[in-house]
């Protein structure tokens, strides 16, 4: 089966696999524990985690280490607020944000806090003329997705942390889980910022939040001693390991690994835009729908038989679809997306386009995996063709 659905998950590296076995071997002991094992495994995870603080321009001392970007981002938005009480409950978001972001507001709300959705242009993008007035006394946090999961919007987050910069009661959130390896974004302006590196070849389980080092944050796990006093548990310090792995190839070959996917990219949507029946309905990230029906794996087994995976199923029971997610206007003439997903079809599909989109995939799915490249890394594609 080809593997399409990258903005989701990526398959490890076999690197990063190394990094984690390798360190599971070395170090069995707890770093917290303070016989000569557990400060040797100290000391490896201050190593590591001096060398992620250095990939990412922060200090040690702001790195966090947690179990993927939902614990990140609940950390971040619950605990900023939680720790400025007197600060105000106004707080300030998009319709963007993923479901982690989300259900941590709705949870606020539930403790009295006002959530409200910042406005978008037509491009998805914040309304950054609009930004400085809707700032309130008491508002006290902006969170924002620095790159959209389904669409590809890119928010502009520099420009955000300098207009929040004129009101200091005002925390700001980063979640830059889609960001991370793939573009050159500046987070000098965010008090806090999330990553995952599953989107970047690295591991599931393992997450990083990034703090300013003065920035209070409240604590969501409590007892227990760990590596900071901001997150209780016990040091993974193999999945450190497979972060700083991961993290290391992500940006060491992120320019070439652009170039190549950006290429496939506009290969795509320039065959793409010769079928009538097809909508491209976002910049970025590869999301299509065609009149008609919603296609989905149910209503044909020639998605899984045919040998591709691609995130355009519904989603499942109780996760609803979050609206607003693609949008009508992005210099493609698209409409937004059918509900429960981005692709459709009522034709039988086109012989050569399905060729095509064969080609296409096979060569994503084999792109980068020979001898001393690069890991490879496809933005997220939605297609239809039955192949």
């Amino acid at each position: 089966m080809i593997y399409l659905d990258y903005a989701a998950n990526t398959p490890a590296d076999p690197a990063v696999l190394a990094a984690f076995c390798e360190a599971e071997a070395r170090f069995p002991a707890n770093p917290n524990a303070w016989h000569p094992l557990g400060r040797a495994a100290r000391a490896e995870l201050a190593q590591v985690t001096d060398s992620v603080a250095a990939l990412l321009g922060v200090g040690p001392e702001d790195v966090i280490y947690t179990s993927g970007a939902t614990e990140s981002n609940n950390l971040a938005v619950k605990g900023l607020v939680q720790a400025n009480p007197s600060g105000g409950r106004h707080i300030l978001t998009t319709p963007l944000e993923h479901p982690s972001v989300r259900g941590a507001l709705s949870w606020l709300e539930g403790q009295g806090y006002q959530v409200e959705e910042l406005p978008l242009c037509p491009d998805g993008r914040v309304d950054l003329s609009r930004l400085p007035g809707l700032v309130r006394e008491d508002t006290v946090l902006a969170t924002v997705c620095a790159v959209d999961s389904e669409t590809g919007v890119v928010q502009p987050v520099r420009e955000m942390g300098e207009l929040l910069r004129q009101f200091p009661n005002c925390r700001f959130h980063v979640d830059a889980v889609q960001a991370v390896g793939k573009l050159d974004l500046s987070f000098a302006g965010a008090d806090t910022v999330s990553i995952a590196p599953h989107k970047f070849y690295g591991l599931n389980g393992s997450g990083l939040l990034l703090k300013r080092g003065c920035v209070p944050l409240a604590p969501q796990i409590h007892g227990g001693a760990s590596a900071t006093d901001v997150r209780s548990g016990t040091p993974a310090l193999a999945l450190a390991a497979a972060t700083e792995a991961a993290l290391s190839l992500a940006l060491a070959h992120q320019t070439e690994r652009l170039e190549r996917v950006s290429a496939l990219n506009a290969r795509l949507r320039e065959e793409l835009s010769r079928r009538p029946q097809v909508r491209i309905n976002s910049p970025d990230i590869s999301s299509i729908s065609a009149s008609g029906t919603f296609w989905a794996p149910s209503s044909s087994g020639s998605w899984e038989s045919g040998g591709s995976a691609s995130p355009s199923a519904p989603p499942a029971p109780g996760t609803g679809s979050r609206p607003g997610r693609c949008w009508p206007s992005q210099g493609t003439g698209a409409t937004p997306c059918p509900p429960g997903g981005s692709v459709s079809a009522t034709s039988p599909p086109n012989r050569s386009w399905t060729a095509f989109c064969r080609l296409w995939t096979t060569a994503v799915g084999r792109w980068g995996r020979g001898e001393g490249d690069p890991p490879r890394f496809p933005r997220r594609i939605f297609t239809f063709a039955l192949f």
